[in-house]
Order: structure tokens, then sequence, then C-alpha cells
């Protein structure tokens, strides 16, 4: 999996390479194959061993796209999915169907968080219209096309399964 870390400005890539029990793991961070412990693991912080080396990392934030930890005394903001956006907005039918396509559909299932459009607005290709949350992530789900929003089917707080339409743009 690739993370960015906001605060450089870089990408790594991080793997779990194999669960060897007893909350020992065998991970892959930058392509170097490292022993990770889990020590204690709380809602608010973790400690653990990397390479033999102690470490604790304490929660400061977690939502869909980023995670910011205090690490040794360090804050560090991740990305956790920095190409998100871009898939959610690819499956939207964006990419394959164009400006012909009037509904916007649900490419997850998840929870109606907020929606950010009234019918009658008009909206440009890429305008965020509505959140929704699936496992509890955040995914904005962004207008394939330039229009006008004909419907909106969807009410906030709903469940939405995958392909449901959320809204009609003409």
């Amino acid at each position: 999996m690739e993370f960015r870390i906001e605060n450089l400005g870089q990408k790594f890539a991080a793997d779990l390479v194999q669960n060897l029990g007893s909350s020992e793991y065998l991970i892959k961070i930058q392509g170097k194959e490292r022993n990770l412990k889990i020590l204690n693991m709380t809602s608010d912080k973790i400690e653990f061993m990397l390479d033999n080396t102690y470490h604790t990392a304490k929660y400061l934030d977690n939502n869909t796209a980023k995670m910011t930890l205090v690490i040794d005394g360090v804050q560090i903001t991740f990305d956790k999915h920095t190409d998100l956006d871009k898939i959610v907005y690819k499956n939207s039918g964006a990419e394959d169907k164009g400006e012909s396509q009037v509904n916007l559909r649900s490419q997850i299932p998840g929870r109606v968080v907020s929606i950010n459009a009234t019918v009658g607005d008009k909206v440009t290709k890429g305008d965020v219209l509505c959140v929704l949350e699936s496992m509890k992530m955040q995914v904005s789900i962004k207008s394939h096309k330039d229009g006008v929003i004909k419907a909106i089917k969807i009410k906030q707080g709903a469940a939405v399964a995958k392909n449901d339409v959320l809204m009609e743009i003409e």
C-alpha cells in the first residue's frame, strides 16, 4: 500500500509480508523487510518494537484519508489513500461514458454523510456533490460532468449500495 507523509511531501510503500503470530509481523517498508512486534495498543496510542527498537505512537486524528500521529515525539500526518479520489472519480462513470451519462452512481456501499448540492444547482465536472462513509472512511463523490442537478435520490444518513443512483445531472 502506498502512503504519503504530508509533512515531507514524499510517498512510501509499506506492506504486511507475514503475520508471525503473537502480535508479531514481518513488514516491508520501502522494499526493506522489518520486524514489528505490537507491545500494547489502546484507543489513543500504540507501543511497539520495530527491529528491536522501542517506539510509541499516539493517535491525534484519524479520518478517511489522513492519519495524524505523534511517533516518539514527532508529529507526522499520513495520507492513507493517495489515489482514492482518482479511483472513485474514475469509477463514477466519468471516464467511460462522459457527457452522455445522466446518473451519478455510488461506486461503494456506505452511508450518506453530507449532500453538498440541491436540485437546480449548476455543477462543474469534479465538484464534490456528496460524501459517503464506508468502513469509517469518508469518500467525496464528485460530479462526472458539467450540468444541472435534476434530481437527488439520497437523503443524509441513508444507506446506499454499490451502483445506487445518487443524483441525476443533465
